[in-house]
């Protein structure tokens, strides 16, 4: 495969949660989400398309924190967007609150905090 094809691409989810909810998120934990606007950005290494599919799904074997999110009946996604700069660099631009610490950053090392952020 070249070079190209193993480009990063980042991707944002916009998310909206409908009312509180109490979720566990995998081997991170259960913490209360209060209801609202929240950002996830993520990245993939070729077939962004099959990555942003697969949050779009509603069945899906539960793998990442993201996907623990997405589950719950009050998540809805909003909108999803795509850009060609690194995952934590656009991370860091967004604007936000971080609520759960390590929430999709579990391989970053940029200093991220969290790849999700609370916006209202």
């Amino acid at each position: 495969m070249t070079k190209a094809a193993f480009q990063l691409i980042t991707y944002q989810l916009d998310i909206l949660l409908a009312e509180p909810a109490r979720l566990s998120i995998g081997k991170l934990g259960v913490f209360d989400f209060p209801a609202g606007r929240y950002v996830y950005t993520g990245s993939a290494r070729c077939n962004i398309e099959a990555r942003i599919a697969r949050h779009l799904r509603h069945e899906k074997k539960l793998k990442w924190h993201i996907d623990y999110l997405l589950a719950s009946p009050q998540v809805s996604i909003i909108k999803v967007m795509q850009y060609a700069i690194p995952e934590c660099e656009m991370n860091q631009r967004t604007a936000g609150r971080i609520l759960i610490p390590g929430f999709g950053s579990s391989d970053c090392h940029a200093g991220c905090g969290s790849h999700l952020k609370y916006l209202t």
